[in-house]
This record gives structure tokens, C-alpha cells and sequence, in this order.
């Protein structure tokens, strides 16, 4: 039997050699290519793949998104996360967004052939590192709307304009703000924004 398989990959180069790699495999076949994530549902759609191949960060969704997605939309077709941003926090996120693996874009091809081939079987596959690292560093201690405006910060809004975006009083940003910066042992928004995206929290 053929796995079929889809790529999604806002680099082209990488994309092309992860698919040159994946067809040598005789069992697999790439049926359809992305370079963003909010592309991905609809070729999912029109190619009919088992398992999708998604990188973190993607114009439009970012993998973890993606995977969030085709979990509610397109239960049937598995999630594999393959991405340079090896973070122990992401793996996490990954595995609660509906991901069935998560491994890094260094390991050898036949070890991402064959975890393509355990999550096509129902299995959830991480690599050994990764895991054991989100084990032990625990889960993000941040609140979703810590994160929110954490990210906002990040982008350079200032806490009226976030306010104004999430229907918050400025100095209930303000709060959620200061908490991140607390959490993240960090001495402004901006600082406490990078911590996070550091450790997948973000």
C-alpha cells in the first residue's frame, strides 16, 4: 500500500529536496506541495493525502494551526510536524493541537521515512530529545491571554493599542503583561515575548 503524502513547506528548496527524498522510499508518494499553511486544507482537499507533512513557520497559518485544522476538518488525515525549531515547548503544542509527531528537519531520511510511516499506522511519533526535554521542562506556564498579548508586544503594539485589539482595559494588559514578564524571569514585554518564543511557548 502507498502513503500518500503532503507536503507543506514555505521553502521551496527544502520542500523539493524533502520530496526527492521521500519518493526514493517505494511505499511513499508525495501527491501535493505547499508554501502556505492556509493552502493546505484545500490541497488536502483536492489531493486526498493520509498523512501531511507541516512545517512551523508558514505564511497565512503556522503548522501548529494547521494541524489544529485538519483535526476538526479533515480527522481522517494524520499530522506530522517537520521543522528546524526543534523547542521542547512546541512539541507540546504540537501533540494538544492534533499533531501525530514531531520531528526535526536534520534527522537522518530514513528515520523521517519511518515515522511517516508509524503515524500513517496511528502512532504518535517525537524525537527522543525533544521528548525527553518537554518532559522535564514542563508545560508553558503562560495564560492564553498572556500569550496573546505577549505575541501583540512583539509586534510592536503598545498596551492601548492591544487593549483595543482583544476588548481589554489597558491596565488589564497591563497585568497580563507583567505576569508574562514575571513567568519568564524577563524585564520588559518585548524581552519576556522573546523568552517565550525561545522556549515554543509562543
Amino acid at each position: 500500500m502507498t502513503i500518500r503524502l503532503l507536503l507543506a513547506d514555505d521553502q521551496a528548496m527544502v520542500r523539493g529536496a524533502l520530496a526527492a527524498l521521500l519518493d526514493l522510499e517505494t511505499d511513499l508518494e508525495v501527491v501535493a506541495q505547499v508554501g502556505r499553511g492556509d493552502e493546505v486544507l484545500g490541497a488536502v482537499r483536492a489531493s486526498s493525502p493520509d498523512v501531511c507533512l507541516l512545517d512551523i513557520e508558514m505564511p497565512g497559518l503556522d503548522g501548529l494551526e494547521v494541524a489544529s485544522q485538519l483535526a476538526r476538518e479533515a480527522p481522517g488525515v494524520r499530522s506530522l510536524i517537520v521543522t528546524t525549531f526543534g523547542r521542547p515547548g512546541y512539541v507540546r503544542r504540537a501533540l494538544e493541537a492534533g499533531a501525530s509527531g514531531f520531528v526535526v528537519k536534520d534527522a537522518p531520511a530514513s528515520e523521517l521515512a519511518e515515522a511517516v510511516r508509524r503515524v500513517h499506522g496511528g502512532l504518535r511519533v517525537v524525537d527522543p530529545a525533544l521528548a525527553t526535554e518537554s518532559l522535564y521542562g514542563g508545560a508553558s506556564p503562560l495564560t492564553a491571554r498572556e500569550r496573546e498579548t505577549l505575541q501583540l508586544a512583539m509586534e510592536g503594539h503598545r498596551a492601548p493599542d492591544i487593549a483595543a485589539r482583544l476588548f481589554l482595559s489597558p491596565g488589564t494588559v497591563r497585568n497580563h503583561l507583567s505576569s508574562a514578564i514575571a513567568k519568564t524571569g524577563t524585564s520588559t514585554a518585548v524581552e519576556a515575548a522573546r523568552e517565550a518564543q525561545s522556549r515554543g511557548w509562543l
